[in-house]
């Protein structure tokens, strides 16, 4: 294979760069925290999410109980759909930026990536579907204990897996800037199956309703194999809309390829995007779910919107 064939996995984040500058990571700090400000899980859950499941699935998804192993496949694919622009679910476009970048080489580049991160994604949603079903009651996020100042048992798990994920999302986001020593240099499929295990890692402490009906129709079947299956479709369904964006910003930038015929590239700005969504995401992540959630019920403080 030949260098102009070769598949391109990143942007090259081997090439000379200056001197990192704080800005970047300043204006994902920034973007993290006002996100995390002017969410409205009512909105994105109730409206968005609900109503897109209700949609697809033709009844009422968190009344209507799942009527077997076939539907509960069903139901495993387009909760996850619908839970995309979910709290818990939000920070996978974080990725885009990421496999976009491929983009500026071929369509198959682009897919090459979404590939190598979905790989990743399925081996921990897999993984925890497993065990999950194995742990059963025992697996905090199926308990119904109400701890002190009213804090469900389940949201304890949340609070620890979404900040630990949000902190290595800043983390590569800081890595991907230069600010910090970037192990994944030279290991771009390394760095995509790493995006897409923290994004399977989602299903580990996802609060959102119609997965824990999921969850607890997974665990009643005593079935770790069918656990296993039900939640890969899970994130299968959670990273839909961001891999049919990379397919369309991959047609586009083939189709536009010949006007940008003989332009110099621009990786540094790539990187900066991928980047700063990263960090922005990362930041989201901690501060909604461990400032600002936990701020609900009297753990700190944290300033309420009109629509929240």
């Amino acid at each position: 294979m030949s260098l102009s064939e070769r598949p391109v996995q990143t942007p090259d984040v081997t090439e000379p760069r200056r001197p990192p500058s704080l800005v970047p990571v300043t204006v994902g700090i920034l973007l993290g925290v006002i996100l995390a400000l002017v969410w409205s899980y009512r909105f994105v859950d109730g409206v968005i999410g609900d109503n897109t499941a209700d949609t697809l699935l033709g009844y009422d998804a968190k009344e209507t109980a799942i009527s077997g192993a076939a539907a509960g496949i069903v139901f495993a694919f387009v909760s996850g759909l619908a839970g995309t622009f979910t709290a818990c679910n939000i920070a996978v476009f974080g990725a885009l930026p990421q496999l976009a970048g491929n983009t500026t080489s071929r369509t198959r580049a682009a897919m090459t990536g979404l590939g190598w991160l979905t790989a990743g994604m399925v081996a921990v949603s897999a993984g925890y579907g497993f065990l999950a079903v194995l742990l059963g009651d025992r697996l905090p996020q199926l308990s119904d204990r109400v701890l002190a100042n009213g804090v469900p048992e389940r949201l304890v798990q949340s609070f620890v897996v979404f900040g630990l994920i949000g902190l290595a999302f800043i983390y590569l986001g800081l890595c991907t800037l230069g600010a910090v020593p970037d192990p994944f240099a030279r290991r771009p499929r390394a760095r995509l199956m790493t995006l897409g295990a923290l994004i399977g890692g989602f299903l580990i402490g996802r609060p959102y309703p119609l997965f824990d009906k999921l969850l607890e129709y997974a665990a009643e079947t005593r079935n770790p194999l069918y656990g296993a299956l039900a939640f890969i479709l899970q994130s299968l369904g959670n990273v839909l809309i961001v891999a049919v964006l990379v397919g369309l910003i991959a047609l586009v930038a083939r189709a536009t390829a010949s006007r940008r015929a003989g332009r110099p590239r621009r990786p540094e700005r790539a990187l900066q995007i991928a980047g700063v969504a990263l960090v922005a995401l990362g930041t989201f992540l901690v501060v909604y779910w461990d400032v600002r959630v936990p701020s609900m019920f009297g753990f700190g403080a944290f300033p309420t919107m009109p629509w929240n």
